[in-house]
Formats: structure tokens, sequence, C-alpha cells
């Protein structure tokens, strides 16, 4: 079977390493790809926002299967495009796609179909916006309707932090099209987990559950980024909170697009916040998360591409996907001054000798080849991913191979994985045993 997987972030080099080991795949191809994912599959240039090219190219490759990475290509409809042309893709479709492309269409979408979300009010211009604001208790959470690369949440802790991004996004147009209008919404308490499911647009599949971790600095300080690190571990959700998620929330998802018109199929993740009342929904994201596929398929035993093969065959149903008990942890070594505009084209050392660890695979994203050198390109360059025995030895590794990186202006994480290890602590407390101490990440 010839592969592709459209996209040329860490998630896509984590989907095309996974792909690679399917027993059903004879080529794989990535498109754009990075440098990373050279290592793994045969890369080829496209615009990932343009359907009709994404659609030539897998013509060309004569591609049994088109993977989609990010939302872009699914929002723009190019799952449409190549089932149109009778090929096989994974990911939903462009009508699917505005549970994540419209934040306006997805909280009105779960207010029609009593999905438990924060109290909300939409925004069409800026006037409206801060009559709006009004209503709402500090903290609030202004979002930008459109997509915006995880970069359209602010959660303002002063009134004049959510006028300010109201000017931002809908005056200033920092956003373009995508803050021209916005969602005003209440602020949730809690613990906030990653929920991701495959489905064929009536069953289920859940993945091992995963927290992201989106503030840039630690303490969950900073403006929000498209994610500085994220660890799966069996312990973040119990059954009992697992079928509350899937009765409340995943499986009239899924009944409410179907009973819409639109089906979902393939990857969506749901971010929870695990509030007194229960769980609420924040975002839903049509794709797997980044960096969450990194942990999540780190662990992942079966084979991807029979779960996909399950899917498009109606047996989704009948597929049991094993699963590595060990966790996994991703912490992401971003560029100087991502999130905002990041500085590029300094040479990276050290990646060979981190991914040299037993248990450690080092993800590109933001990278380039030249002149014999691995640069930066991006604001998330790397994202070095680690398994342990249990999620202190995880993080551990993770850590250790991150001290052996270096580029100029690097920054990330140190604290990626904190709540789960307070958590081992707490458990560990219960049934009398000595508790864990926090990982030691390298020094800057």
């Amino acid at each position: 079977m010839k592969i592709l997987v459209i996209g040329s972030g860490g998630r896509e080099h984590a989907l095309t390493w996974k792909l690679r080991e399917s027993q059903l795949m004879e080529e794989i191809y990535c498109a754009p790809g990075n440098p990373g994912i050279a290592q793994e599959a045969e890369c080829h240039p496209v615009d990932v926002a343009d359907p009709k090219a994404i659609l030539a190219l897998a013509q060309e490759l004569k591609a049994d299967l088109t993977v989609m990475g990010p939302e872009a290509p699914l929002v723009a409809g190019a799952v449409d495009e190549l089932e149109q042309a009778g090929l096989w893709a994974v990911g939903p479709t462009r009508a699917a796609a505005q549970l994540e492309g419209s934040k306006i269409f997805s909280k009105q979408f779960m207010q029609r179909h009593s999905i438990p979300t924060a109290r909300f009010e939409v925004a069409e211009n800026f006037e409206s916006a801060i009559k709006a604001l009004a209503n709402f208790k500090i903290p609030v959470v202004v979002k930008a309707d459109g997509l915006a690369a995880g970069k359209g949440v602010v959660v303002a802790r002063r009134r004049e932090e959510a006028e300010q991004a109201l000017d931002e996004f809908m005056r200033r147009k920092t956003l373009r099209e995508a803050g021209g209008r916005v969602v005003i919404e209440e602020c949730l308490t809690g613990e906030e987990l990653s929920f991701i499911i495959f489905s064929d647009g009536k069953n289920l599949l859940p993945l091992v559950p995963t927290q992201d971790h989106k503030a840039v600095f630690d303490n969950d300080e900073g403006p929000n980024t498209g994610g500085m690190g994220a660890y799966s571990d069996d312990a973040i959700l119990d059954n009992g909170l697992k079928a509350d998620i899937l009765q409340r929330i995943a499986l009239p998802t899924l009944a409410g697009m179907a009973a819409e018109g639109n089906p979902f199929r393939g990857f969506l993740y749901i971010g929870v916040m695990m509030t007194p009342s229960g769980p609420s929904v924040l975002e839903y994201n049509v794709r797997l998360g980044d960096p969450e596929a990194q942990p999540i398929l780190m662990r992942l035993r079966s084979d991807l591409v029979e779960i996909f093969k399950g899917a498009r065959d109606g047996e989704l149903e009948a597929i049991e996907a094993r699963w590595s008990p060990n966790p996994a942890v991703c912490v992401v070594l971003a560029s100087k001054g991502y999130p905002g505009k990041p500085e590029v084209g300094k040479v990276i050392t050290g990646y060979d000798a981190a991914e040299s660890q037993g248990g450690v695979k080092v993800f590109h994203a933001g990278t380039a080849f030249h002149d014999g050198q691995l640069l930066t390109a991006g604001g998330r360059v790397l994202g070095v991913t680690a398994t342990g025995a249990d999620l202190k030895s995880a993080l551990d590794r993770a850590y250790a191979a991150v001290g052996k990186i270096r580029f100029e202006g690097m920054h990330f994480r140190r604290d990626i994985g904190a709540k789960g290890l307070k958590r081992m602590a707490k458990n560990s407390a219960r049934k009398g045993m000595a508790p864990q101490s926090a990982s030691g990440a390298p020094k800057p």
C-alpha cells in the first residue's frame, strides 16, 4: 500500500513514523514534510491549504491512502476533493471540519445538542464585543472564530486584557479574517485533559488520555501556544470519568453531527475541563493534537493502517487497539520569540545524541536542512519524546535527552507532567509508599 501523509510538523513526523511500521505499507510519502520526516519517507512539496494540489499529488504518486495531519487541508475541503475522485482519505469532510474551523459553529452546535460547555456570547464586531464583555466576570475567555494556529484564545485575568485581545483580533486584524468574529465565554476552572477519539462516523475508538501544556512558560504562565509539551498516562483518567466523557460528550457529538447530515470521520480531539459539576468541552479539534500525537503514537502497539482500514470497511466497532502500559512524554523545544515571531536559521546540535538514548524519539517540526546543517525554521522546533516504566522515568529520559540538544534562543517548559507527578505522589501516599520526587529538567 502506498501512503501519503499531508503536513510538516511534529504530529506528521509521528504519524509517518508510526505508519511506516505497518505491515501493509509498501511506500510512504509526506508532503511537504521536514528534514526529520525525510528520514522516514519520500517528501514532496505541496500547499497544504490547496485541496486540488493535494489531489494532484495523490494521483501522481498513486497513493492508496492519504492521511491528513493538520487542520488547514481539512477545513479547506481536501478530503471532499479526494473522495470525489474516488481516493481513500482519512479525515473529516469540510462541513464536519467546521467543528474546529469555526468556534462559533462549534459552540452553537454544542448548545443545540445539550453538550456541556461554558456559557458564551457571539460578537460580530468590536462594539458588540465590548458590550458582551460586560456580561462576564473576570477572568474571561476571548476566542477568535477562525483558525489561528493555537494563538486565537486569550484567557484574560483583567478586563483590560480582554479589551486588548478584542482590539487586536477585531480592529487591528492581527489574525486577519480569523479574528473578525469572536466568542466570549466564561472561564472554567478545574483540570484540563485531551480526550481524543477515532471515528467512522458512527462508532468510535478512544485513544489513550493525554494532558497538553498550552501556556508558553512554566506554571501555565504567559500566552497560549500550539502546545509546549504533553504526556500520556492511564492515570490521567479513571474508568468512571472516561465513561462520563463518552456518554455526555463524545457520543452526543457524533450523534449530533450525523443528525445534521455531516457524520464525523477521522480523529476528533476534545479539549475537556473537569469542572466541579463534571466534564465540559473547551474546544474541538478535527485532527490529532500536536504535541499529543507524539506520546500517543509512541504508546500505540496496533497497526495504525489496520485501524484506518477497519473504519473504512465499517468494522471499527470490532477493533480493540493495543497500547503500551508505559507512560510517554513529549517536551517541545521552541525558538526565541515563540509564540510571537520566532528567530529562525539557528544551528541545531545534539539531536543525534539525544535520540541515541533508549526509549527516546526526537520528532521534527520547525526544522530545515541547509549546507549540511540542521537549522531552526519555525516556532516549535523539535518534540523530544520518551517512554518509561512510570511517568517519572519517562520524564527523566525526556529531559536528559533535551539536555543534549542546543540551538541559540532555545526555550522549553521544565514542568511538563508536573500534575501527573503530583497525582502519583498522592496515590503513593494513599498506598503508604514513598512519593516520587519531581523530575529534574536541565538548567537553561
